[in-house]
This record gives structure tokens, sequence and C-alpha cells, in this order.
């Protein structure tokens, strides 16, 4: 044989052996991510979510894969989405999605590690054992927008003292936030004074009706539950409150810069980064069960003066140098 031919030989039975030919591609790890709504008015949520990954050294395509499940809004459809991930052997599942994605995936596995971002106390609703040490496979962030229900009344109730019925706005199909609101909100507003109607919307049809609702009823002021539905429609509400002239307050920042009279709460972005860099820290080893429950330690006032002109109100003075943004 001669020695062109043997070499030639010698390379094809090289290049036939498995892995030595070239490397075989590795799969990357795979993160499932549980959305309650839809990928138009979560992008903020996701970008966020993409950043923390990246500060935790993952970047999407290059280290890690992320697969969405969305439920357009409709909470009775995340069980089956979560199951279905689940199958796919994810190696970790994220729920953005507020309280009710959260308890979707918590009853898909108990052997996935699961991150969430939510309004709700994660121990109050079964998630996890303690704050510090939350034991099992949950982990994540709360923003603990349910338990703010109290503070933004008062806060409305000072921009408009003359104001003397009040309404909540709530949405039936997530019973873990509004059961907590209208337990804390109602008795906040005997302590003030104030007459208040709980009103429900679970649909955006539903928008309309509990607005002419409020103008039957006479209310003066309303307060937005921190319900994922409603927080993902902001500007419609702010354009609802605008058109009706109803001082209104929500969690999110948003809903003031949409046109809404102001907002109070933890930054929902913020939340959603720190459970990419979570869902960083477990693809390198860490356990869930060691990661401690992340909480807000600033809560954002956001004033919207120019709505507050238009609505004839005048904001006092203490308020304004409390805000974190005063829109103009």
């Amino acid at each position: 044989m001669r020695r062109r031919e043997f070499i030639s030989l010698i390379g094809g039975t090289v290049a036939s052996l498995p892995g030595l030919a070239r490397a075989q591609p590795v799969a990357l790890p795979v993160i499932g991510f549980l959305g309650s709504e839809t990928p138009a008015l979560w992008g903020d949520r996701v970008t966020a979510f993409r950043q923390g990954l990246a500060d935790a050294g993952f970047v999407e395509g290059k280290n890690v894969a992320i697969e969405f499940r969305w439920a357009e809004g409709h909470n009775d459809r995340l069980p089956a989405l979560a199951a279905e991930l689940v199958q796919r052997q994810v190696n970790v599942l994220v729920a953005l999605g507020g309280t009710a994605s959260v308890l979707a995936a918590k009853a898909a596995t108990t052997t996935i590690p699961v991150v969430f971002r939510m309004a709700t106390d994660p121990v109050e609703m079964g998630l996890v054992a303690s704050l510090s040490r939350p034991g099992g496979n949950v982990t994540g962030v709360t923003t603990m927008g349910a338990e703010l229900g109290s503070k933004q009344l008062e806060i409305l109730h000072e921009v408009a003292p003359a104001v003397s019925v009040v309404a909540l706005l709530i949405n039936p199909a997530n019973p873990a936030i509004s059961v907590t609101q209208t337990r804390d909100v109602p008795a906040a507003a005997r302590k003030l004074g104030l007459k208040l109607h709980v009103l429900n919307a679970s649909e955006e049809r539903d928008f309309d009706e509990a607005f002419a609702k409020m103008k039957e009823l006479r209310v003066g002021g309303l307060t937005i539950s921190p319900d994922t539905f409603l927080n993902a429609r902001s500007e419609q509400l702010a354009a609802l409150a605008v058109r009706h002239a109803m001082p209104s307050i929500s969690p999110y920042r948003e809903f003031a810069r949409a046109g809404g009279l102001m907002s109070y709460g933890a930054s929902i972005a913020g939340g959603s980064r720190l459970a990419g860099v979570y869902a960083g820290r477990i693809l390198k080893g860490e356990k869930p069960s060691d990661l401690p429950i992340e909480r807000p330690t600033i809560f954002e006032l956001v004033i919207n003066g120019k709505s507050a002109k238009a609505l004839g109100l005048s904001v006092p003075p203490t308020l304004l140098s409390r805000a974190d943004e005063v829109i103009e």
C-alpha cells in the first residue's frame, strides 16, 4: 500500500469515529418561562429578566436556551402550560406572571427548581417555609404589592381629601391577591372614614362596565389591585381614569406614566431582573432551598402632575417631596 493511500485510509477511519472528527454540539441548559400574558405586553419584564441572566453570566442562544409559554391573560391555561414545560424537562422553571403562575409551577413539579416574581407573601401562600430559608424547590422575588393596598388608599386620600366614596378594582380570577386586598383595603377605608366599593374586572370588556358602575355609585377615587392582568393594561385603565376624571392610584409606575394620577409600589422590572440573577445562580449549581426570598427595600411613588392639574387637585408639598418622580 502506498504511503498516501495509507494516510488517507487512517484519516477516513478517524473521521468515522464519533466525537473525533468534529466536536459534537453541547446541549444548552433550558429555562422554561411561564408567562400569564403575551410577549407584547411583557416586553419590559422579559428584557429585565434577560439582563439578570446576563449579570449571572448567561446569554440566551449562547450558553442558555429559553422556552416561552404564554397564557394570554387566561389564568386557567397556566397549569397545562406549566405541565408542558415540566414534561420538556427544563433545568429551571421561571414564573414571572404573579401568584397564579407560581402556584401552577409549584403544583407541576417538586423537583425542577422554580424561580418566581410575585406580589403576594410566599410564606402566607404556602410556597416556601420561610423568607430566609425557603426549603423545597421554590424561591424568587416578592414585590409585596398585595400588602400595599392600604398605603395606596392613604396616599390617594391625602391628595383628594374631599373624596368620601372610593373603589377598589380587583381581578376575581386571581384570588390569591383579591382575597388579601378585600380583607385589608376595606379596613383601611373604614379608618379613613371612607365608603369603599369593590368592583371586578377579569377581562378587558369589564373595564367600561366597572367605570360606569363607579359613576352610578358616585365614586370619587380609585385604587387598582396589583394583579398581573390589570397591570398589563395600565395604559387602558389610565385612559379610562382620565376620561372619567377619576383620581386613581396603581402599584405600578407604568400607570402614572400613561396618564393615571399616581403609582406606589416596587419595581416590576427590578424584580424580574433579580429573578434572572437567581435563575442563573441555580444553573451554576446553587439550590433554590438555600436562596432567600428577595424583598423590596424601596417603594416608588410616582405622581403625574399634569393629571393632578387636569383633575383640579393640589398635591401637598409634603407628598411631592416624597415622590421619586413627578411627571409634568
